[in-house]
């Protein structure tokens, strides 16, 4: 008896010790960092990861407004990073994977049964049908969902296309959504179970967010959906301005294909990471072909090799 109260005191003791690694990311990376969590703490018993989801914009903001102590974070656009965080809280950013937007919805959705890649825009205009969309000043997703919206007037000649559904202008200002037609929540996941519940019927989201979820979607045309290196000239001209670094700054947004990125947080008072070792080594699991496995397996492209720009010694590559 006391020696397995013994043992137990040291396993305690051990997991106590476990350092944690602190990771802020996209909601829609909810999933695939769940699973490489598991896989990462099995190769480094060591590690405690501890993850927290939000809208990539608003991760960046914990980060350089909150001073919220994060070790690594991944945003759903990579320049995010660039934007937000690089050269004061990040040195580097890494393009490790991609995505592609779709029309989300349930079998409970109104018109859920006519629905088709065809005619999906007069769909979400119709009395009575509610659309849904995360905050885009806080959420890559939001301000992504805006631009396909605007692609899609030009793609199906139909210049009222985005004035009719959403409306907002060049910029988005909280609340300024007609409640009856459009329902807004900081990141897309936020709007998962919504759906879901029914109280609202279609939803501008990620792809591999949509595959996850087993909800039904509708492909969009590459020329739509922000997926093709190859169309990003047409993507180019589409634009919607969001909230800049400093209150009453902007930054616009023009279309352009989704590609994610990662980073190692640095500490803006000693200008170091927090947890160096513990950072560095995730950040390359992810990176690695089994994180990459992890992606692929969640319906997410991955960029291979992952592009490198800034300052990335810390990584001893």
């Amino acid at each position: 008896m006391k020696k397995i109260f013994l043992v137990l005191m040291v396993l305690v003791g051990f997991l106590f010790a476990r350092e944690k690694i602190v990771v802020f990311h996209a909601g829609s990376l909810s999933v695939p960092f769940s699973e490489m969590e598991k896989v990462f703490e099995k190769m480094y018993p060591q590690y405690d990861i501890v993850r927290e989801a939000a809208g990539s914009r608003a991760c960046a903001r914990k980060i350089t407004d909150v001073h919220k102590p994060a070790d690594v974070m991944a945003s759903a656009a990579y320049k995010v990073i660039d934007n937000l965080l690089i050269p004061t809280y990040a040195k580097f950013d890494i393009r490790f994977a991609t995505n592609e937007m779709v029309i989300a919805y349930t079998s409970h959705s109104k018109y859920a049964n006519m629905i088709n890649e065809k005619n999906w825009t007069d769909i979400l205009l119709k009395k009575g049908v509610k659309v849904g969309h995360s905050n885009p000043n806080l959420d890559p997703c939001g301000y992504r969902s805006i631009l396909v919206a605007k692609l899609a007037g030009i793609y199906y000649n139909k210049p009222k296309f985005y004035d009719k559904l959403f409306g907002y202008g060049d910029s988005y200002t909280n609340g300024e959504e007609d409640k009856s037609k459009v329902i807004v929540r900081p990141k897309e996941t936020d709007l998962l179970g919504l759906l879901e519940a029914g109280a609202y019927d279609y939803l501008f989201i990620y792809k591999s967010v949509a595959k996850q979820h087993g909800l039904k979607y509708i492909s969009l045309p590459p020329k739509i959906s922000l997926k093709s290196q190859k169309y990003a000239k047409f993507y180019k001209q589409v634009s919607f301005k969001i909230t800049g670094k400093k209150p009453g700054s902007w930054i616009v947004k023009k279309g352009a294909p989704m590609i994610y990125g990662i980073t190692v947080v640095q500490n803006a008072d000693e200008n170091l990471p927090r947890n160096k070792e513990g950072a560095v080594k995730f950040v390359k699991f992810v990176i690695s072909p089994k994180g990459q496995e992890i992606m692929k397996k969640n319906g997410q492209g991955v960029i291979n090799p992952p592009v490198i720009t800034g300052d990335a010694s810390i990584l001893g590559q």
